[in-house]
């Protein structure tokens, strides 16, 4: 049997609302809820009706003030009987089976009185209410969505009559129209193009909420973006009544007979309320109204049906869909744009840390080099003590290359253990091993087409240096715990601080490895081989920290630069690098003097130290390892145990020192015990 809850708000008429078994109404102050009362005295969750074999049931949901039914409040489930009036702040809510029964004892509200509307069909008596008293009264009949645009693609070419049948047919055109718009204000009044060749309304619009509207929103927020007229009249704005229901509960409108209800028209400049029957559409695909399509006619012989309003409904929700996908284009441009703004000063930057500064012969030939080996596709092995410019080099031999459009990865060896190494290197499937929750792309894959850089290749483990020369010479490789064989095309290029000669000898490294990587050798000299390019690296970085730093020191001394050129720099240009940024914020002058400059007093990189001496007298046998212990046991003790500044002078990783502590059992001496 049908039921219908009939929508008092105090002393005016608001809404009809059909009750469907099996959908549970919930009644509340929320705008989540089914029916939304607007009242303080309603609780944000008040209360909801459910079907049950016994009928429709009212069950209060803990409410603050409580649900009253005949004047009493319910405490347990209420079994509901028509013409029971549900009393919540102050609407009522008429349960009844029958329109016409709605509030019978309708004394002292105007003396309104229910009664079917002669001009309306069958279907029409049954989903909307007509109140005819001194004042003309309103129909309001909503609907949630069109039923010739539903979700799952099974629009209904019965359901809605001619007018069905019509929109089934031309939607696809309606669709085809608005593809072919750019502009939201093209969109709008192409849709209302279109709806006037459907619907004989007298007037209508479309409004919308700003890009990025309030939290809340508000018909004031709504802009007339669109608006169209027959007849030359002129378009009345929508009611801020309508246009706040809409707003709020994303369902589609009809109003009928509503001249003489101020709170669901609008009135022209001699007074007159012009409208009789109102559309009002939310424009909503799936996320959050955008606005909505507001129609209307004058004329109260054509009044809107509900084949109407569904009409409206279907071009607002192709409407929503056209400005999602504007505004999609629109947000990818600007990303575009600043994609591409962003990559032009990425470029710039890179050229800028890319370019290698010095003039002295050995730095020419460099530069030489790398001009005649970037255009070719040759592995390129790139040797030096830490802090030369490795990578540098091979982002020079990569940006002057064809590649330079594709990826540059740079990976150090040293960083990592061996497992981990082989799954950043091939990559790893899911559950290849405890953490891989799911399917990683190791560098060989990242870099395809590009180029990668292998920074210490010297300590990758021999087993390891087997799977990495097969992909060297062109085989495919496979994931670690897969199956799938994967072939890229990469640029390899390596570098290591070490002798792999001599690691060659000793069998820590491969030697079909090593001759597969040595088809183009640079060898990057030490910054104390090449002492012309100390003031010219010193002025360089002096002049970037400056700008960094928003200092104007002008210089250095005489006696700074004549102490930075007999200065053997242990950590070569990464360590002058930082002595300059460390004098530029320490400088209180114009010029950066020697005071300013922090050198430390470690020997560099191949120096003997005191662990080997030319004198055949004092000479001492031990083994290499054993030398390679005193001398980082040597090389820790000056530093104070600071591994980092250690691991710079040794030319290794900080990881690399670790292993070796670890594997030498050096300790630190604690200072009571060299006290005793």
């Amino acid at each position: 049997m049908l039921a219908y809850l009939v929508i008092r708000d105090g002393a005016h008429w608001t809404d009809v609302f059909r009750l469907v078994p099996g959908q549970p109404v919930r009644i509340g102050r929320a705008p989540t809820n089914d029916i939304v009362i607007s009242d303080e005295r309603c609780s944000r969750n008040h209360a909801e009706l459910l079907y049950t074999q016994r009928g429709w049931i009212l069950r209060d949901l803990n409410s603050r003030n409580g649900t009253l039914v005949g004047g009493k409040p319910i405490e347990h489930d209420y079994p509901l009987q028509p013409g029971d009036v549900i009393r919540i702040g102050r609407s009522q809510l008429a349960y009844v089976h029958d329109l016409n029964t709605a509030f019978p004892d309708s004394a002292g509200i105007g003396q309104r009185v229910a009664q079917p509307a002669p001009a309306h069909t069958s279907q029409d008596t049954e989903d909307s209410l007509v109140f005819h008293e001194p004042e003309p009264t309103t129909i309001t009949h909503r609907r949630e969505d069109t039923s010739f645009l539903r979700e799952d693609g099974s629009a209904s070419r019965d359901s809605g009559g001619a007018v069905g049948t019509q929109l089934y047919q031309l939607s696809f055109q309606l669709a085809v129209r608005l593809a072919r718009a750019e502009a939201v204000e093209s969109l709008c009044q192409l849709v209302l193009q279109w709806l006037f060749e459907k619907i004989p309304v007298d007037a209508g619009a479309v409004l919308l909420l700003p890009r990025k509207p309030r939290q809340t929103a508000s018909p004031d927020d709504l802009t007339v973006v669109a608006h169209q007229t027959r007849s030359g009249q002129n378009y009345h704005r929508v009611s801020a009544f309508l246009a706040q229901r809409v707003l709020q509960e994303g369902s589609g409108i009809r109003a009928c007979n509503v001249q003489g209800d101020s709170t669901l028209s609008s009135r022209d400049s001699r007074g007159n309320l012009p409208a009789d029957t109102v559309l009002c559409a939310p424009v909503r695909h799936q996320g959050p109204v955008l606005g909505l399509i507001h129609l209307y006619t004058t004329d109260p012989n054509h009044a809107l049906s509900d084949e109407h309003l569904d009409v409206a409904l279907a071009a607002a929700k192709t409407l929503a869909v056209a400005l999602e996908n504007v505004e999609h284009v629109r947000h990818l441009s600007e990303n575009l744009s600043q994609i591409k703004l962003e990559n032009e000063q990425l470029r710039q930057q890179l050229g800028v840390e890319s370019e290698i500064v010095g003039r002295s012969p050995v730095i020419r030939q460099v530069t030489e080099k790398i001009a005649r080996v970037a255009p070719t596709k040759s592995t390129v092995l790139i040797r030096g003590e830490s802090g030369v410019g490795k990578e540098l080099v091979a982002r020079a031999i990569h940006f002057s290359s064809p590649r330079k459009n594709k990826p540059f990865i740079c990976l150090n060896c040293a960083a990592l253990s061996e497992t981990l190494l082989e799954s950043e290197l091939f990559g790893h499937e899911r559950g290849a091993f405890t953490g891989a929750t799911s399917r990683r792309l190791g560098k060989f894959e990242l870099a395809d087409g590009g180029t990668l850089m292998l920074d210490e290749i010297g300590e990758m483990s021999p087993q390891l240096q087997a799977k990495f020369l097969r992909v060297l010479e062109g085989h495919p490789f496979e994931r670690v715990g897969g199956t799938e064989l994967v072939k890229v095309d990469v640029r390899v290029i390596a570098a290591t601080n070490r002798n792999l000669e001599k690691e060659v000898e000793r069998g820590n490294f491969r030697r079909d490895l090593f001759f597969r990587l040595n088809v183009v050798e640079i060898y990057i000299p030490g910054l104390r081989k090449r002492p012309e390019d100390i003031p010219i690296l010193a002025h360089y970085f002096l002049e970037k920290y400056n700008a960094e730093l928003g200092r104007k020191i002008k210089g250095f001394t005489d006696a700074a630069l004549e102490q930075m050129l007999r200065y053997r720099w242990p950590g070569n240009v990464r360590e002058l690098k930082n002595v300059v940024e460390r004098a530029c914020v320490l400088c209180e002058g114009d010029y950066i003097d020697v005071h300013n400059l922090t050198l430390s007093k470690l020997a560099t990189a191949g120096e003997t130290s005191e662990l080997i001496v030319s004198n055949p007298k004092t000479y001492v046998a031990m083994s290499l390892a054993e030398v390679e212990k005193r001398h980082i046991e040597a090389t820790l003790r000056a530093t104070g145990w600071n591994k980092s500044q250690a691991a710079a002078i040794l030319g290794i990783e900080r990881s690399t020192l670790d292993r070796k502590i670890r594997r030498y059992e050096i300790q630190r001496e604690h200072p009571l015990m060299k006290q005793s």
